[in-house]
């Protein structure tokens, strides 16, 4: 009878490694490149503030061309063509799409810059607040402020160079008269302008 129980004992553990599933190392985490801020065990956490990144439309290649020396040290504003060109003083040049005033809002002329500022408040005008009373007075830093994280004020003390949080406006007239920015290429200007800079504003 023994002899009976041990073979069938025998016979059930056989069966069972039969059925049982054997599953190999697994080595599919290549498959992802790095980290995203959605990992939860991503060594770093997401930043305070995080803007998606813009797709980014580079200048045509003849707005490369360097201008006149006498425009060295110079921004120059190409209104229709939604260009910025500012050339350093040695003539290295940078390009960058821009947006500009809308009709009747544009401006023409020569000014510079007079101060700078990272993470700037934007307060609205007055004019702005009648037309739309929902404004606040001052909007702090962050991602509803439409000056972004860098903001180059020029002489008149109304018109700016500025970042926004509204990417997709860049390369159309979509602004009260300032000249917006894509938030990579604001913080490369900004850290290479300094207040006198001048600005040349063309059609």
């Amino acid at each position: 009878m023994r002899l009976l129980v041990l073979l069938a004992a025998a016979l059930l553990v056989t069966v069972f490694q039969a059925q049982a599933q054997v599953y190999e190392p697994y080595d599919g985490y290549g498959e992802f490149d790095g980290y995203s801020y959605d990992d939860p065990y991503a060594p770093y956490p997401p930043p305070d503030y995080y803007e998606p990144a813009p797709r980014y439309r580079p200048p045509l290649q003849e707005r490369r061309e360097p201008p006149a020396r006498s425009a060295r040290g110079t921004i120059i504003i190409a209104t229709r063509e939604h260009t910025l060109i500012y050339t350093t003083s040695w003539g290295e040049q940078f390009a960058y799409p821009i947006a500009v005033g809308r009709e009747g809002k544009q401006w023409y002329g020569t000014t510079r810059v007079v101060s700078k500022r990272e993470h700037p408040e934007w307060r609205p005008t007055a004019s702005m607040r009648q037309k739309n009373p929902r404004l606040p007075e001052v909007v702090k830093p962050g991602p509803a402020n439409p000056l972004g994280t860098r903001a180059i004020y020029l002489a008149d003390g109304l018109l700016r160079i500025h970042g926004t949080n509204d990417p997709s406006s860049i390369g159309t007239n979509a602004s009260s008269g300032c000249f917006r920015m894509y938030r990579e290429d604001v913080e490369e200007l900004y850290d290479m302008v300094q207040p006198g800079t001048r600005v040349i504003v063309q059609r």
